[in-house]
């Protein structure tokens, strides 16, 4: 029997960290991660497993060096923490495995730090690891022939995960994406045919993660709509969970934007409880998205302006993900990026310059031009060198535009221009089923009422800007009197925190009180 501790490291601040605000709410982190509660699943009932996410607990060093096994799992923006672990556990002499997207793409980074590295998935490998080890004949590398059959992943020990501490929980119905994004590392990672769980399967996260008394569930599939006909599959069956169980989880998720394009999936999506979407539109320079291979974008049936409008009209909220830095992007990109999101009416957009990831097909190709900056932190926070635009000017742009979208007046003018004059009718679903379900209605609505309360007095107490301060009051009561709904009162008032993060972080690098954050 093996004694095993496995850590995700803490993440540097980020867009979607929310590390200004989640003090102010009462929380150590926004989610967490998949891989922790997934791989506690896949070990073994013989051997113990401690699950250490630093973002919420600090790591018991000490512990560490009594497990037998200590794993560490980590994307690119952790990288420095996971070297920094990792140098003190072999300082120890603990046995020490890493697995996770950096070390897929970036085999070498920890040299001999590692005595064992996973590559891609790990759903056979790590079982496999684990009976090689007790054997005394494990491997120094392992990476699966095949991705994995989605339709045996157990469901997450979501008990060893410290919930209470995150703001929502996290699930994942399927992985892989059909599309071919030259910048994108999903499909490095898990392939282009996407593969999906069935609907017991995720029925049973669904109830898992209840138990945990998360109500905010954010699905991480990189593109839920992959597979649009087994995801229709999966959402009658949700839909139908939800009205027998009284609708007792929200979530937001990720897709592409070609869902415009079919009203019976978004139907469909609204009736399961989705708010809000997250959508790539990237940039609205066409030749840019052609250039990066992101041809979904660029189909017919309306521009990209009127398909984020039929998701918002659907009864969904579309946040979005842009970047700068394409090679044919020019200095017109940076007003041509708020123009678009002002008139999108998208208030939750995450900015980010153009970074080419290893095995990308993004980064053979800059490698093969010469036009990256292999440093392992690049001076002008990307390692791409642009074309057409300055690497200065791609910064100072990309701080320009993050200041000014987050600008307390440019924000809420796009969320108000959604939820006010626009009138967005989220949760329609759930709204048809409270009407024969007075009873479940009043109770959540009062739930709702005194979690906005709440957050409202810890940003009251919490936020020590008086101007700010005041424009978050103004704004709720302006959305209170407009909309006296509770739901929607309890998601501006978390749109008002989600500001407060994105200001001070955009704010801190105007002023030159921290580093640049790129998004990638």
């Amino acid at each position: 029997m093996a004694d095993i501790v496995i850590i995700n490291p803490v993440f540097e601040m980020s867009y979607w960290g929310m590390e200004h605000a989640l003090p102010i709410l009462g929380k150590r982190a926004n989610l967490p991660v998949a891989c922790l509660p997934l791989l506690a699943a896949l070990t073994p009932e013989e051997h113990t497993v401690t699950l250490i996410d630093e973002n919420v607990e600090p790591i018991d060093f000490d512990r560490c060096a009594r497990a037998d096994i200590v794993g560490v799992t980590g994307m690119s923006v952790q990288r420095f923490r996971m070297k920094a672990i990792l140098a003190e556990l072999k300082s120890r002499g603990v046995f020490t495995v890493v697995g996770g997207p950096l070390v897929t793409v970036h085999e070498d980074y920890f040299d001999d730090l590692a005595d064992v590295i996973f590559i891609g998935e790990a759903e056979e490998t790590w079982p496999q690891f684990l009976d090689e080890w007790k054997r005394g004949e494990h491997q120094v590398r392992y990476e699966q022939a095949e991705k994995s059959d989605m339709s045996k992943v157990p469901t997450p020990r979501f008990d060893l995960v410290k919930m209470k501490h995150y703001l929502f929980g996290s699930v994942q119905f399927s992985r892989g994406c059909p599309f071919q994004c030259e910048f994108c590392d999903i499909i490095v990672t898990f392939g282009r045919k996407p593969r999906i769980k069935t609907s017991v399967q995720i029925i049973a996260e669904l109830e898992a993660i209840r138990a945990q008394k998360a109500r905010i569930v954010f699905i991480v599939d990189d593109n839920l709509i992959g597979n649009k006909r087994a995801i229709k599959d999966v959402l009658r069956d949700i839909i139908a969970w939800q009205q027998a169980e009284g609708y007792p989880l929200t979530f937001f998720t990720e897709a592409s934007i070609d869902l415009a394009d079919d009203h019976e999936l978004m139907d469909m999506m609204v009736d399961a409880n989705i708010l809000a979407v997250f959508v790539g539109i990237e940039t609205p320079n066409e030749e840019s998205l052609r250039e990066t291979k992101k041809y979904q974008n660029v189909r017919e049936g309306g521009t990209m302006i009127e398909k984020v409008h039929r998701i918002q009209d659907a009864g969904m909220e579309v946040w979005c993900g842009m970047i700068l830095g394409f090679d044919n992007d020019d200095p017109s990109i940076f007003n041509a990026q708020r123009e678009f999101l002002t008139e999108a009416r998208i208030g939750v957009t995450m900015v980010g310059m153009l970074y080419a990831i290893r095995k990308t097909p993004l980064y053979t190709r800059l490698l093969a031009e010469g036009r990256l900056d292999h440093s392992d932190q690049p001076e002008f926070g990307t390692n791409v060198i642009p074309l057409k635009i300055s690497r200065e000017d791609l910064r100072d742009g990309y701080i320009r535009v993050m200041h000014e979208l987050y600008q307390p007046e440019a924000y809420f003018n796009r969320v108000e221009d959604l939820y006010i004059k626009h009138n967005i009718q989220l949760t329609k679903g759930r709204t048809r089923y409270w009407k024969k379900h007075p009873i479940q209605r009043f109770r959540w609505n009062s739930l709702f009422l005194l979690q906005s309360i709440g957050i409202y007095l810890k940003m009251m107490y919490g936020i020590r800007d008086d101007k700010l301060r005041r424009e978050y009051r103004r704004r709720i009561w302006k959305m209170w009197k407009a909309r006296p709904d509770p739901g929607i009162l309890l998601m501006h008032v978390l749109k008002c925190a989600l500001h407060y993060h994105a200001y001070r972080m955009a704010d801190e690098m105007v002023g030159g009180k921290s580093p640049i954050m790129n998004s990638y």
